[in-house]
């Protein structure tokens, strides 16, 4: 469990369209074999230090003709942001993504004084 040292907490959170790979038979759609995509989030605001992230995908379309294989990830969370991590793997043809995310945590109070 996470434990922040402030009563402010900060909480954002966005929905991220990774990828449209039909439209242009990309290699999520086309392509075998493993298969990646990042994207780097940036935060509305600042966090004091790197928050909790919660990823998940809210929307996926993948090819009716093959396994469904995919793992979703937050990476290199920082206070300022984080990457959104795709992945894929064998026969499976993935024509488009879309990830959903959450961060939680610390923020500067801008009523307290630093003395």
């Amino acid at each position: 469990m996470r434990k922040f040292a402030s009563h402010t907490i900060g909480v954002d959170q966005g929905d991220v369209v990774l990828f449209s790979d039909f439209e242009d038979d990309g290699e999520m759609w086309s392509g075998d074999g493993p298969r990646l995509i990042r994207k780097k989030v940036t935060f509305s605001e600042s966090y004091d230090a790197p928050p909790a992230v919660t990823v998940s995908l809210s929307m996926w379309d993948f090819g009716h003709d093959t396994n469904v294989r995919a793992d979703v990830q937050a990476e290199k969370i920082g206070p300022k942001g984080f990457e959104i991590v795709f992945r894929t793997w064998g026969d499976t043809r993935v024509a488009r993504v879309r990830v959903a995310w959450q961060s939680i945590g610390q923020i500067s109070d801008d009523e307290a004084w630093d003395i």
